[in-house]
């Protein structure tokens, strides 16, 4: 039996706990749950999902096997300070907080631990998150193995290097407001040309999807969909001038590359602070 702690119960450890639960890899007898001071919140999932909440740490620690590491990356100092006499060498940590190495953790449970830190994005919530998970040496087979189930429950998930998660964080951590973003400019303009709100919208979300689904299944490259479309002097060719006229391409390239630039800086900034 699988016994899974999470300490923090914001939306990602909602998010995993119900993608665990709805896909019947744990049930909620197998799940416990604490937050800082949030006792409605608790009450919330326990309602909800059959997990059990408590704020006393012996009984959320004991016979845990996997330890969630699921508060705000600002608190987690403070957090593994107050659990870590409870945690032993047998508990798998994993860890959904950004910006805070694997090696910060270590040495802040000042203990030989196995860690799984993980970057998944905001669309594990509707089960399509994009995860990348990263491990040190204490990490088993079998747990790895855990793992990698308990957040396919919410999406897809690749194991990387530790030093590529900034960049994970940049392309995918954060991919979900770039697409936002893209479909906020596309019902602006959807009003400009006459299309009522829900109507733009209804075909907005049908074209992102069918996209979304022809860059899955065809085996052609993005750059080659896209040709495919553009016929010469036709209409997609002039939007796409359009686009190249204003550098849209280089625009997405550079906003990836700075927040990636961003999650290294929130990262050393963690464990400059740490050591300080």
């Amino acid at each position: 039996m699988t016994k899974v702690a999470f300490i923090g119960a914001g939306s990602m450890a909602e998010a995993l706990i119900s993608g665990m639960i709805e896909n019947q890899l744990m049930s909620g007898n197998d799940i416990w749950v604490t937050n800082k001071c949030n006792h409605e919140k608790l009450e919330n999932m326990k309602a909800q999902y059959g997990v059990t909440i408590t704020y006393e740490l012996e009984q959320i620690f004991k016979d845990a096997n996997v330890v969630f590491l699921a508060m705000k990356p600002k608190d987690v100092a403070d957090a593994l300070q107050t659990i870590k006499p409870h945690l032993q060498k047998n508990m798998l940590i994993i860890s959904v907080l950004a910006g805070v190495s694997i090696e910060s953790i270590e040495q802040l449970a000042e203990k030989e631990l196995p860690i799984v830190r993980a970057m998944p994005n905001t669309s594990a919530t509707i089960g399509k998150s994009a995860s990348a998970l990263s491990v040190n040496k204490h990490v088993s087979i079998e747990q790895m193995k855990l793992v990698q189930q308990m957040f396919e429950t919410v999406g897809l998930a690749s194991v990387v290097r530790e030093e590529q998660l900034d960049a994970v964080t940049g392309l995918s951590g954060s991919g979900p407001a770039y697409i936002y973003y893209l479909a906020e400019a596309m019902e602006k303009s959807a009003e400009e040309i006459g299309l009522e709100k829900e109507m733009a919208k209804r075909f907005i979300i049908q074209t992102l999807l069918g996209a979304a689904e022809m860059l899955e299944k065809s085996p052609k490259e993005s750059h080659q969909l896209r040709k495919e479309v553009t016929s010469p002097g036709g209409t997609t060719e002039a939007g796409l001038k359009v686009l190249d006229a204003h550098a849209v391409q280089q625009a997405f390239i550079e906003c990836i590359k700075e927040a990636t630039a961003q999650s290294k800086r929130l990262g050393n900034h963690f464990s400059n602070s740490r050591k300080a």
